[in-house]
Formats: C-alpha cells, structure tokens, sequence
C-alpha cells in the first residue's frame, strides 16, 4: 500500500496535554485529554516528588499510552520544552549519546526514551500554543493536572 494510502487510512486523534507543579521539584500532576471521533477521554496523575518538565513530558506519554494502533497525532501542548524536545533538540541528544549541547546529560532521559518508543508507530506533530491564554484545552488540562496534585496531597 503507497505511504499516501496508509496515511488516509490512519485515524486522527487530537492530544492536549499539560503539567503542573506545587514547587518546582515538588508535588506535580499532569492532565490529558484524548479527541477521536467525536469523542474524548481524560486522563491525570501525580507524582510526589516531581518537575514541571517531568508532568509535562508524562502528559503527552500517557495519553501516546492509549493508543492501541497507528494514528495520524496532534499534539497540543504548552510546554516549549516538550516541542522543541520532540523537534528541535532529540536527534542531536541521540547522536551525541545523549549529551545537551553543553555535555550534559539530558535531563529526563528515561521520559524522552519512552516518547521516542510511544511515537513509533504514528504520525505525530507536536503544536505549541501559549499556556494559561485562554486555550480551552489547555486550561481543561491544567486543571486536571492541578486537580491530581490536590488529590494525591488530600490522600497523604
């Protein structure tokens, strides 16, 4: 089948995913929202001892996560780091065994790996939109990353 072909046959999924911290590190949760066919799902957790950077790049991984086949994927984020990560950043850190442009070890390395492995099988682009400016969404997501760490605090 032509790579035309494939691509029509693929289903659209929309993904919008945020991540919150309560310090930074910190109590941290994330907020995901999955769209396909008209129909959308969220998702949310917390971690106790967490970054901002950590629930943002868990947000887009766990909604990759619900994925049961090959999808055409837009992802909706509003984390700089994530995008820039997935389009600008990764291939140097992998030709460089994983080293940042100042010959560091890239932080997140466990997370990054397992988004690489989570986009595999899709067509994925990663979109940037300003955060906390009234992206409907976005701010859905970061309540529901907000709401996890006030759940996950409430229990302990």
């Amino acid at each position: 089948m032509s790579d035309a072909l494939k691509s029509k046959a693929l289903t659209d999924v929309e993904i919008f995913c945020d991540g919150a911290c309560s310090g930074n590190p910190g109590p941290g949760g994330y907020g995901t929202i999955l769209r396909c066919r008209g129909k959308e799902k969220e998702l949310s957790g917390a971690a106790a001892e967490t970054t901002n950077n950590r629930m943002e790049l868990t947000g887009a991984l766990e909604g990759l996560r619900q994925l049961t086949r090959p999808c055409r994927v837009t992802i909706t984020t509003d984390s700089q780091y994530l995008v820039k990560g997935m389009t600008e950043w990764l291939s140097g850190w992998q030709r460089n065994g994983w080293k940042n442009s100042k010959k560091e070890p890239v932080l997140n390395k466990d997370l990054w790996e397992a988004l690489v492995e989570a986009v595999k099988p899709h067509q994925v682009v990663w979109q940037w939109v300003r955060g906390h400016a009234g992206h409907a969404e976005n701010e859905r997501c970061d309540c529901l990353a907000r709401e996890a760490i006030s759940a996950m605090k409430n229990q302990n």
